[in-house]
C-alpha cells in the first residue's frame, strides 16, 4: 500500500516562508512524475509544481520565482519551498506521485494572513 504523508503546513504572515515535505512509501526514483497540487476553498484542485522523470519541472505562473520543488530520491522525499507567500496561496496542499497510477497524500493546510 503506497502512502504519501505531507507535513510543514501552518499559519504564516504574508511575505513569510514555509517548506512542505512529503515522505513517500515507495521509490520515487522510478516515478513518472511527482509534485504538488493545491485546493483553495470553493475552487478546483490545481497544479502548483510538478517534475517528471526526464527532469523537467513546471510551475504554475502564480508561483514562479517564489516556490521551488525539490526531491531526495535516497530518502523518498519531495519538498516544496514556498517564499514570499501571499494570502492567495492559502489552500490545502497535496503531494502526489505518478507510477502509472496517481497516488495522493492527505494534504496539509497552508494559511497566509495579510
Amino acid at each position: 500500500q503506497v502512502q504519501l504523508v505531507e507535513s510543514g503546513g501552518g499559519l504564516v504572515q504574508a511575505g513569510g516562508s514555509l517548506r512542505l515535505s512529503c515522505v513517500v512509501s515507495g521509490s520515487i526514483g522510478s516515478a513518472n512524475a511527482m509534485g504538488w497540487y493545491r485546493q483553495a476553498p470553493g475552487k478546483q484542485r490545481e497544479p502548483v509544481a510538478t517534475t517528471t522523470s526526464s527532469g523537467t519541472t513546471n510551475y504554475a505562473d502564480s508561483v514562479k520565482g517564489r516556490f521551488t520543488l525539490s526531491r531526495d530520491n535516497a530518502k523518498n522525499m519531495v519538498y516544496l519551498q514556498m517564499n514570499s507567500l501571499k494570502p492567495e496561496d492559502t489552500a490545502v496542499y497535496y503531494c502526489y506521485v505518478h507510477w502509472g497510477v496517481v497516488y495522493w497524500g492527505q494534504g496539509t493546510q497552508v494559511t497566509v494572513s495579510s
